[in-house]
């Protein structure tokens, strides 16, 4: 029997920071549209908000990889949490002072400048965490390769992501839910603690996190000139190129169905705030199951196969969720399709962990994230879209159903695309040449 190495003392503080902050974003991701069906019922200004917070991928993207591979990445992954704490406390403020306005429909919110007031603080938070987000996120994912060895990539990554989906759709959603009705600020102020201590435990990381031959600081460089080579490393890696068109579109699918998501909760299935955080919840039974077995289910049936699967289970839970009304069903659906999100991004992630050179990892990394997504406002815009001209020519159901339909069968063509592309031998051949 083959011992396992350990994964470290670092690996379990980035391990807990992460946990720490995807309990609050659970908490969060009840709370913010719950927040924003309470100023409208607008499927369109709704879908807005899920713009405004994914914008950022699609227009920082870029300058988000040049500035992770120049600087120290643990202290920018803590001043990212700083400044998410510190949004996030903000908007709870703001929730707390005008609460009663906001839980009675005679006072501002009930009026135009009202909802237009509360909905621009909305949209302006939801703009500056995505900014935050993006620098965050692109430079987690740089420092995994950094913490543990080559071999243990999809182990550390799985195990990330299970104990994410764990805090961040069963212990987080179902809270959020509570935590609204007992206080509507209560949620944002949970949420804006669990940053803090996220902050406080990056920084607790042993040792420097500067990407292999990054500059000196003051050392002048061209940001256009850094862009373009991570452009042109990935354009001309096929495989990578590939991986990211096709999860761009997919997330932009995936948005386009979620971004009225809590209208079809509320209208089609009937929920109230609790249960909108226990249907969450389904994302962390499919996240765990996930984790625990995606690097066996690839080593099992090949990498390959393994994303051919994700891609066809996504679309058949995304048809099914699309035309029922039994939120248990849907609860199915949602552990499904989030096991097949797992799978995907622990083979693809390590991938690219992998493949791609230190000194380029954040850049990369980033114009892989433009393409993926980047293309995530654009699913949501479309999405708001989408329900309101399907509404405008037939009914309400049909038209908070449609998002869903649509997503599916883009993902069926996807999985034809993908079968001669994405193949086993491919990924294989590109991580010997990348190891």
């Amino acid at each position: 029997m083959v011992e396992r190495v350990r994964l470290g003392a670092n690996y379990w503080k980035l391990w807990s920071a992460s946990v720490v902050s995807n309990f609050g974003d659970g908490i969060a991701g009840v709370a913010y549209p719950w927040l924003a069906s309470a100023i409208t019922r607008d499927p369109l200004q709704i879908a807005l908000i899920g713009v405004a917070t994914r914008l950022p991928w699609l227009v920082f993207t870029l300058p988000a990889g040049v500035i992770t591979d120049r600087v120290d990445r643990k202290r920018l992954i803590a001043a990212m949490d700083v400044f998410r704490f510190t949004i996030t406390l903000a908007v709870a403020l703001f929730v707390m002072i005008v609460s009663d306005d906001l839980l009675d429909p005679t006072a501002g919110a009930g009026t135009s400048g009202g909802r237009f007031a509360y909905l621009m603080v909305l949209y302006g938070s939801a703009l500056a965490f995505g900014f935050a987000e993006v620098l965050r996120d692109n430079a987690a994912q740089t420092l995994m390769p950094a913490l543990v060895e080559t071999t243990q990539l999809e182990r550390a990554n799985g195990r990330l992501w299970g104990a994410e989906m764990v805090m961040n759709s069963f212990v987080g959603p179902p809270l959020g839910g509570i935590l609204i009705g007992a206080a509507f600020a209560v949620p944002f102020f949970t949420n804006a603690a669990t940053f803090a201590i996220s902050a406080i435990l990056i920084l607790s990381l042993a040792g420097s996190y500067r990407a292999t031959g990054a500059p000196e600081p003051g050392t002048r460089r061209s940001f256009r000139v850094d862009i373009v080579e991570g452009v042109k490393w990935l354009w001309q890696h096929p495989l990578l190129r590939t991986m990211a068109i096709v999860l761009g579109v997919m997330n932009a699918m995936s948005m386009m169905a979620l971004s009225t998501y809590v209208l079809f909760v509320q209208e089609i299935l009937e929920l109230e705030a609790a249960s909108f955080g226990v249907l969450l919840s389904a994302g962390a039974v499919g996240g765990v199951i996930g984790s625990v077995i995606a690097s066996r289910v690839s080593q099992r049936i090949g990498p390959g196969a393994s994303l051919f699967t994700a891609i066809a289970l996504s679309s058949a839970t995304l048809a099914v969720t699309g035309l029922t009304s039994s939120a248990v069903l849907v609860w199915a659906m949602f552990v499904i399709q989030s096991f097949a999100g797992v799978l995907w991004n622990v083979i693809t992630v390590s991938l690219r962990q992998t493949i791609i050179p230190d000194r380029l990892l954040g850049r990369v990394n980033s114009v892989y994230r433009f393409f993926a997504w980047g293309m995530m406002p654009l699913g949501s815009l479309l999405g708001g879209a989408v329900v309101a001209i399907v509404e405008s020519i037939g009914d309400r159901p049909t038209a908070l159903r449609s998002p869903f339909w649509i997503a599916a069968a883009v993902y069926a063509i996807l999985f034809v695309y993908v079968l001669p592309r994405l193949n086993t031998a491919r990924i294989r051949q590109a991580t010997a040449a990348g190891s």
